[in-house]
Protein backbone atom coordinates (compact mmCIF):
# COMPACT_ATOMS: atom_id res chain seq x y z
CA UNK A 1 0.00 0.00 0.00
CA UNK A 2 2.90 1.94 0.83
CA UNK A 3 4.95 1.76 -2.51
CA UNK A 4 3.50 4.74 -4.30
CA UNK A 5 0.97 7.53 -4.59
CA UNK A 6 -1.22 9.25 -7.45
CA UNK A 7 -1.69 13.19 -7.86
CA UNK A 8 -4.40 13.67 -9.81
CA UNK A 9 -5.82 16.66 -11.35
CA UNK A 10 -8.97 18.07 -12.80
CA UNK A 11 -9.04 16.58 -16.43
CA UNK A 12 -10.70 12.79 -14.96
CA UNK A 13 -13.91 15.43 -13.86
CA UNK A 14 -14.18 16.33 -17.28
CA UNK A 15 -14.82 12.70 -18.51
CA UNK A 16 -18.33 13.16 -16.71
CA UNK A 17 -20.82 15.20 -18.30
CA UNK A 18 -21.56 18.78 -16.46
CA UNK A 19 -20.15 22.51 -16.04
CA UNK A 20 -16.27 23.18 -17.65
CA UNK A 21 -14.28 25.74 -15.96
CA UNK A 22 -14.70 27.39 -19.42
CA UNK A 23 -18.79 27.29 -18.60
CA UNK A 24 -18.10 28.79 -15.05
CA UNK A 25 -15.96 31.43 -15.71
CA UNK A 26 -19.06 32.44 -17.93
CA UNK A 27 -21.33 32.09 -15.17
CA UNK A 28 -19.23 34.29 -12.73
CA UNK A 29 -19.04 36.61 -15.20
CA UNK A 30 -22.63 37.11 -16.09
CA UNK A 31 -23.49 36.76 -12.38
CA UNK A 32 -21.11 39.72 -11.33
CA UNK A 33 -22.38 41.67 -14.60
CA UNK A 34 -18.40 41.67 -15.79
CA UNK A 35 -19.22 39.95 -19.04
CA UNK A 36 -16.78 42.38 -21.05
CA UNK A 37 -13.74 41.25 -19.14
CA UNK A 38 -11.65 39.12 -21.96
CA UNK A 39 -10.16 35.41 -21.18
CA UNK A 40 -7.36 35.99 -23.79
CA UNK A 41 -4.03 34.77 -22.46
CA UNK A 42 -4.63 35.35 -18.72
CA UNK A 43 -3.17 33.03 -16.41
CA UNK A 44 -6.02 31.94 -14.71
CA UNK A 45 -4.88 33.10 -11.17
CA UNK A 46 -4.54 36.68 -12.69
CA UNK A 47 -8.18 36.39 -14.06
CA UNK A 48 -9.48 35.16 -10.98
CA UNK A 49 -8.38 38.43 -9.38
CA UNK A 50 -9.58 40.74 -11.88
CA UNK A 51 -12.87 39.17 -11.58
CA UNK A 52 -13.07 39.93 -8.30
CA UNK A 53 -11.78 43.12 -7.89
CA UNK A 54 -13.74 44.21 -10.24
CA UNK A 55 -16.93 42.46 -8.58
CA UNK A 56 -16.09 43.89 -4.73
CA UNK A 57 -15.40 47.72 -6.34
CA UNK A 58 -19.03 47.20 -8.18
CA UNK A 59 -20.42 45.37 -5.07
CA UNK A 60 -18.52 45.21 -2.46
CA UNK A 61 -18.92 41.52 -2.77
CA UNK A 62 -17.62 39.10 0.37
CA UNK A 63 -14.56 37.33 -1.33
CA UNK A 64 -16.09 33.73 0.68
CA UNK A 65 -19.59 34.43 -1.47
CA UNK A 66 -17.61 34.37 -4.47
CA UNK A 67 -15.42 30.91 -3.85
CA UNK A 68 -18.68 29.54 -1.93
CA UNK A 69 -20.56 30.12 -5.30
CA UNK A 70 -17.86 28.43 -7.14
CA UNK A 71 -17.60 25.32 -4.60
CA UNK A 72 -21.29 25.19 -5.20
CA UNK A 73 -20.66 24.54 -8.83
CA UNK A 74 -17.81 22.15 -8.79
CA UNK A 75 -19.61 20.20 -6.06
CA UNK A 76 -22.11 19.02 -8.99
CA UNK A 77 -19.48 17.33 -10.77
CA UNK A 78 -20.15 13.43 -10.46
CA UNK A 79 -18.17 10.59 -10.23
CA UNK A 80 -17.10 8.50 -13.26
CA UNK A 81 -15.75 5.07 -14.02
CA UNK A 82 -12.24 5.97 -13.69
CA UNK A 83 -13.20 7.76 -10.17
CA UNK A 84 -13.60 4.22 -8.72
CA UNK A 85 -11.00 2.70 -10.99
CA UNK A 86 -8.24 5.09 -9.32
CA UNK A 87 -9.96 4.33 -5.55
CA UNK A 88 -9.60 0.64 -6.90
CA UNK A 89 -5.36 1.03 -7.25
CA UNK A 90 -3.44 -0.49 -4.13
CA UNK A 91 -2.53 2.70 -2.62
CA UNK A 92 -2.98 4.72 0.75
CA UNK A 93 -2.37 7.87 -0.05
CA UNK A 94 -4.05 9.69 -3.62
CA UNK A 95 -3.12 13.48 -3.62
CA UNK A 96 -5.58 16.17 -5.96
CA UNK A 97 -5.65 19.10 -7.14
CA UNK A 98 -9.49 18.78 -6.98
CA UNK A 99 -12.09 20.64 -4.52
CA UNK A 100 -14.46 18.38 -4.64
CA UNK A 101 -14.88 14.74 -3.31
CA UNK A 102 -15.62 12.86 -6.39
CA UNK A 103 -12.40 10.78 -5.72
CA UNK A 104 -13.52 9.44 -2.34
CA UNK A 105 -16.63 8.30 -3.94
CA UNK A 106 -19.72 7.33 -1.88
CA UNK A 107 -17.63 6.29 0.95
CA UNK A 108 -17.61 8.58 4.10
CA UNK A 109 -15.08 10.22 4.57
CA UNK A 110 -13.46 12.22 7.96
CA UNK A 111 -11.24 14.75 8.18
CA UNK A 112 -7.72 14.27 9.98
CA UNK A 113 -5.84 16.93 9.01
CA UNK A 114 -3.17 17.20 12.56
CA UNK A 115 -3.82 21.34 11.63
CA UNK A 116 -7.39 22.85 11.51
CA UNK A 117 -6.34 25.20 8.42
CA UNK A 118 -9.54 27.59 6.90
CA UNK A 119 -7.22 28.83 4.45
CA UNK A 120 -4.44 27.12 3.49
CA UNK A 121 -3.69 23.25 3.07
CA UNK A 122 -0.17 21.58 3.98
CA UNK A 123 -1.89 19.13 6.05
CA UNK A 124 -5.56 19.20 4.72
CA UNK A 125 -6.56 15.33 4.54
CA UNK A 126 -9.61 13.16 4.83
CA UNK A 127 -9.78 9.54 5.19
CA UNK A 128 -11.71 6.31 4.32
CA UNK A 129 -11.49 3.35 5.17
CA UNK A 130 -8.36 2.66 3.22
CA UNK A 131 -7.24 5.59 1.82
CA UNK A 132 -6.62 9.03 2.59
CA UNK A 133 -6.82 11.93 0.33
CA UNK A 134 -5.11 15.29 0.15
CA UNK A 135 -6.97 18.34 -0.78
CA UNK A 136 -3.62 20.34 -1.74
CA UNK A 137 -5.92 23.52 -3.47
CA UNK A 138 -8.87 23.30 -0.78
CA UNK A 139 -11.84 21.73 -0.77
CA UNK A 140 -15.84 22.32 -1.49
CA UNK A 141 -16.74 22.42 2.53
CA UNK A 142 -14.56 25.22 3.36
CA UNK A 143 -14.88 27.53 0.60
CA UNK A 144 -12.22 30.00 1.80
CA UNK A 145 -9.57 27.39 1.56
CA UNK A 146 -10.40 26.76 -2.19
CA UNK A 147 -6.54 28.45 -3.54
CA UNK A 148 -7.61 30.60 -7.11
CA UNK A 149 -5.66 33.16 -7.18
CA UNK A 150 -2.58 34.56 -7.23
CA UNK A 151 -3.24 35.76 -3.66
CA UNK A 152 -3.89 32.54 -2.55
CA UNK A 153 -1.45 30.44 -4.33
CA UNK A 154 1.46 32.86 -3.33
CA UNK A 155 0.02 32.31 0.27
CA UNK A 156 0.00 28.39 -0.34
CA UNK A 157 3.64 29.02 -1.51
CA UNK A 158 5.04 30.68 1.78
CA UNK A 159 3.67 27.82 3.92
CA UNK A 160 4.68 24.96 2.29
CA UNK A 161 8.26 26.55 2.17
CA UNK A 162 8.50 27.35 5.35
CA UNK A 163 7.38 23.66 6.22
CA UNK A 164 10.00 21.75 4.00
CA UNK A 165 12.53 24.62 4.77
CA UNK A 166 12.45 26.86 7.67
CA UNK A 167 10.14 24.39 10.04
CA UNK A 168 7.13 25.47 11.30
CA UNK A 169 5.54 27.08 14.29
CA UNK A 170 1.93 25.62 14.69
CA UNK A 171 1.00 25.30 18.15
CA UNK A 172 -0.28 21.93 17.80
CA UNK A 173 1.77 19.20 19.52
CA UNK A 174 1.20 16.55 17.28
CA UNK A 175 2.91 18.18 14.19
CA UNK A 176 6.96 17.88 13.90
CA UNK A 177 8.12 21.73 14.04
CA UNK A 178 11.60 21.17 12.36
CA UNK A 179 11.83 21.37 8.71
CA UNK A 180 10.86 18.56 6.44
CA UNK A 181 14.33 18.74 4.70
CA UNK A 182 16.40 18.54 8.15
CA UNK A 183 13.92 15.88 9.78
CA UNK A 184 15.05 13.39 6.23
CA UNK A 185 18.95 14.58 6.28
CA UNK A 186 18.67 13.11 9.89
CA UNK A 187 16.09 10.41 9.43
CA UNK A 188 14.09 11.56 12.40
CA UNK A 189 10.65 12.20 12.75
CA UNK A 190 9.45 10.87 9.42
CA UNK A 191 5.89 9.81 10.40
CA UNK A 192 3.74 11.33 7.60
CA UNK A 193 1.83 14.11 8.64
CA UNK A 194 1.38 16.29 5.24
CA UNK A 195 1.10 15.63 1.29
CA UNK A 196 4.75 17.34 0.62
CA UNK A 197 6.77 14.24 2.44
CA UNK A 198 5.32 12.10 -0.21
CA UNK A 199 7.10 13.95 -2.95
CA UNK A 200 10.48 12.99 -0.95
CA UNK A 201 9.65 9.56 -0.04
CA UNK A 202 7.40 7.82 -1.99
CA UNK A 203 6.94 7.32 -5.88
CA UNK A 204 4.63 10.15 -7.31
CA UNK A 205 2.34 9.13 -10.26
CA UNK A 206 0.74 12.44 -11.68
CA UNK A 207 -2.14 12.15 -14.31
CA UNK A 208 -4.62 14.45 -15.34
CA UNK A 209 -3.29 17.60 -14.26
CA UNK A 210 -1.89 20.07 -16.92
CA UNK A 211 0.26 21.46 -14.61
CA UNK A 212 0.41 25.16 -15.89
CA UNK A 213 3.30 27.47 -15.20
CA UNK A 214 0.99 29.45 -13.13
CA UNK A 215 0.77 26.60 -10.51
CA UNK A 216 4.12 28.36 -8.70
CA UNK A 217 3.13 25.62 -5.34
CA UNK A 218 4.08 22.58 -7.72
CA UNK A 219 6.77 23.46 -9.94
CA UNK A 220 8.48 25.34 -6.91
CA UNK A 221 8.46 21.96 -5.41
CA UNK A 222 9.58 19.99 -8.10
CA UNK A 223 12.24 21.82 -8.48
CA UNK A 224 13.22 22.36 -4.46
CA UNK A 225 13.31 18.90 -4.94
CA UNK A 226 15.60 18.44 -8.04
CA UNK A 227 17.95 21.08 -6.68
CA UNK A 228 18.36 19.13 -3.18
CA UNK A 229 18.83 15.67 -5.54
CA UNK A 230 21.49 16.96 -7.72
CA UNK A 231 23.05 20.08 -6.76
CA UNK A 232 23.04 19.24 -2.77
CA UNK A 233 23.56 15.50 -3.84
CA UNK A 234 21.52 14.46 -1.44
CA UNK A 235 21.31 10.89 -1.10
CA UNK A 236 17.65 10.48 1.06
CA UNK A 237 16.07 11.32 -2.33
CA UNK A 238 15.36 8.08 -3.91
CA UNK A 239 11.98 8.48 -5.09
CA UNK A 240 10.89 8.55 -8.73
CA UNK A 241 8.37 10.97 -10.14
CA UNK A 242 5.81 10.06 -13.21
CA UNK A 243 4.24 12.64 -15.78
CA UNK A 244 1.62 11.14 -17.95
CA UNK A 245 0.23 13.03 -21.39
CA UNK A 246 -0.97 12.33 -24.51
CA UNK A 247 1.09 11.62 -27.44
CA UNK A 248 -0.86 15.11 -28.78
CA UNK A 249 0.39 17.58 -25.78
CA UNK A 250 3.98 15.47 -25.41
CA UNK A 251 4.40 17.32 -29.09
CA UNK A 252 3.25 20.53 -28.71
CA UNK A 253 4.06 21.36 -25.02
CA UNK A 254 7.67 20.69 -25.66
CA UNK A 255 8.62 23.67 -23.45
CA UNK A 256 6.55 22.36 -20.50
CA UNK A 257 8.21 18.47 -21.03
CA UNK A 258 11.66 19.63 -20.71
CA UNK A 259 10.79 21.87 -17.55
CA UNK A 260 9.54 18.52 -16.01
CA UNK A 261 12.92 16.72 -17.10
CA UNK A 262 15.01 19.07 -15.77
CA UNK A 263 12.84 18.56 -12.62
CA UNK A 264 13.90 14.73 -12.46
CA UNK A 265 10.25 13.64 -13.48
CA UNK A 266 9.95 10.81 -15.87
CA UNK A 267 7.41 11.49 -18.62
CA UNK A 268 5.32 8.43 -19.66
CA UNK A 269 3.43 9.18 -23.32
CA UNK A 270 0.29 7.55 -23.80
CA UNK A 271 -0.92 7.63 -27.55
CA UNK A 272 -4.74 7.56 -27.22
CA UNK A 273 -7.31 10.02 -27.83
CA UNK A 274 -10.05 8.61 -26.03
CA UNK A 275 -10.17 10.11 -22.66
CA UNK A 276 -11.99 6.85 -20.66
CA UNK A 277 -9.25 4.57 -22.44
CA UNK A 278 -6.72 6.99 -21.89
CA UNK A 279 -7.03 7.21 -18.29
CA UNK A 280 -7.07 3.00 -18.32
CA UNK A 281 -3.88 2.46 -19.91
CA UNK A 282 -2.26 4.65 -17.30
CA UNK A 283 -3.77 3.08 -14.24
CA UNK A 284 -2.52 -0.28 -16.29
CA UNK A 285 0.82 1.02 -16.74
CA UNK A 286 1.16 1.86 -13.08
CA UNK A 287 -0.01 -1.84 -11.97
CA UNK A 288 2.40 -3.20 -14.86
CA UNK A 289 5.82 -1.22 -13.17
CA UNK A 290 4.50 -2.51 -9.60
CA UNK A 291 3.77 -6.04 -10.75
CA UNK A 292 0.59 -5.62 -9.47
CA UNK A 293 -2.39 -8.23 -10.72
CA UNK A 294 -4.25 -6.38 -13.93
CA UNK A 295 -8.28 -6.06 -14.35
CA UNK A 296 -10.20 -8.92 -14.35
Amino acid sequence: MDKFSLLVGNDINNISPGISWSDLLTNIKAKYQLTGLENGQKPFPMLYEEIFLNAIKMQQLNERELKTYISDSVSQIKQNEIHQLIRSLPTKNIITTNYEFSLEGPTAKVNTSLVRETTYSVFRRHETTDKTFWHIHGDCDNPTSINLGYEHYCGQLQKMRDYVVNGTNYTSDTVFKAALIKRLKQKKNLKLQSWIDLFFTQDIHILGLSLDFVEIDLWWLLTYRARNKFYRKSNFIQNQLFYYTTKKWHQIAVDKMQLLKANDVEIIVIDESDKTKYYKKILKEIKKRYQLPPDK
